[in-house]
């Protein structure tokens, strides 16, 4: 019993170490990867040098595969497979719930006190596949991004040996359909999303900075009318403020702006310009902190 993988990124490449740890090469068909441009880490160097360590095939994205009737499973892969025959897509979600883009991402920005992935069979539209296997991790606030990928990818590992245990021991997999009444969707991402919007409270703004954190962009915002990139924040007590204008600077603490957000007081403790240079120190206590620039 072979299986052929799909993998990208810190969770594919977890992944295919926990497998190879367990089964070895001679439990894998072919590997497939790719290069991700949308995050500062992709791990495409790792894949190929482990693949190449312990002898296994190896395909890019665009390289003509051979014909596999085998299972096949995708992880953290973002474009669609042709053959989706015995394909088992792993989706960063306990489906229905944020079926989609980005489930990660937003199920932190949402404040979810658990976190999992889902083993589904892939389907015509995407993520609505029947569910073979789920499993599920608590986190606490607050938590990096970075964080979150290595407690999913353990739970990457789990699912695949779980699934590859049954398929050696000749059990069928079962699978269950969704729940579709019961499905939310988590929309793609672009490079406005990385914009902090002032107007929601300090408390998602937070989590968002964090959620978005290396091996993401990072979370960024104009200060008057420059664009920064902002690492690191903790919320402030908030305080009774009769002119609330958002994205101001109310207080600086050792060099600190605590800013006015929605609902809440937001800290900047590390933030860097387009250069690379800290911006910290904050000497102009008259600053604003903004989503757009102002014409």
């Amino acid at each position: 019993m072979k299986l052929a993988f799909y993998l990208m990124n810190s969770k594919g490449y977890q992944t295919l170490k926990g497998f190879l740890n367990n089964y070895g090469a001679d439990s894998i068909e072919y590997i497939v990867t790719a290069k991700d441009k949308n995050v500062g880490k992709d791990y495409y160097l790792e894949i190929n040098e482990i693949c190449k360590s312990y002898n296994v095939t190896i395909y890019n994205r665009k390289d003509e595969l051979p014909k596999f009737n085998g299972y096949k499973l995708a992880v953290g892969w973002r474009w669609l497979i042709q053959d989706t025959s015995n394909l088992i897509v792993m989706h960063d979600s306990l489906l229905p719930k944020y079926r989609g883009f980005s489930p990660l991402v937003n199920m932190l920005i949402n404040g979810e006190k658990e976190i999992g992935v889902t083993a589904l069979f892939a389907s015509k539209n995407y993520d609505e596949g029947n569910i073979i296997m789920q499993k599920k991790v608590s986190i606490s606030y607050p938590i990096k991004i970075q964080d979150a990928i290595m407690k999913v990818s353990y739970l990457y590992i789990d699912l695949v040996i779980s699934i590859y245990e049954l398929l050696i021991n000749n059990n069928k997999l079962i699978s269950i359909p969704q729940d579709h009444n019961q499905a939310t969707y988590s929309l793609w991402r672009d490079e406005e999303d990385y914009m902090l919007d002032w107007t929601k409270s300090s408390s998602t703004l937070k989590r968002t900075i964090d959620a978005v954190s290396f091996p993401f962009s990072g979370a960024k915002a104009y200060l008057n009318n420059k664009i920064i990139s902002i690492v690191d924040a903790v919320e402030v007590e908030d305080v009774v403020i009769e002119n609330r204008d958002i994205g101001k600077v109310l207080f600086i603490s050792n060099g600190h702006p605590v800013v006015v957000c929605g609902k809440g007081l937001l800290k900047i403790i590390e933030a860097y310009d387009s250069n690379k240079k800290s911006v910290l120190p904050l000497k102009n206590f008259r600053s604003r902190f903004e989503k757009e620039k102002k014409q």
